[in-house]
């Protein structure tokens, strides 16, 4: 499996912005460059797992959600997560996705 940090980045400055962090404010928190923390919401470096963590708790989320997209945090975000993919799909394939979800939702009632 590879490591997407391009994502995670992306992510990261999601959730910064949602939480109302400047790069500069986020990166005094975490005693960093401001450089440093464009560079890792770009995917330009590689961000360690330790100031994944770090950030994580700075911005009061799961760090899961940064590296799997699984966010513990709003149901928002995870639609929008959920409606970026569902966007690259074909029709068809868009219509087996919605018939899927109909199906799981029938199943569910009984």
């Amino acid at each position: 499996m590879n490591v997407d940090f391009k994502m995670i980045g992306k992510r990261i400055r999601e959730e910064r912005k949602r939480c109302g962090y400047t790069q500069e404010a986020l990166a005094e928190k975490l005693n960093v460059t401001i450089g440093y923390v464009s560079q890792v919401e770009r995917g330009v470096t590689k961000i360690s797992l330790d100031l994944l963590a770090e950030i994580a708790s700075v911005l009061n989320c799961d760090m899961g959600g940064f590296i799997g997209g699984a966010s513990t945090g709003t149901e928002q975000y995870c639609l929008k997560e959920i409606g970026e993919e569902f966007r690259l799909l074909d029709e068809r394939e868009k219509r087996l996705v919605s018939a899927f979800i109909r199906l799981l939702l029938e199943n569910r009632a009984k």
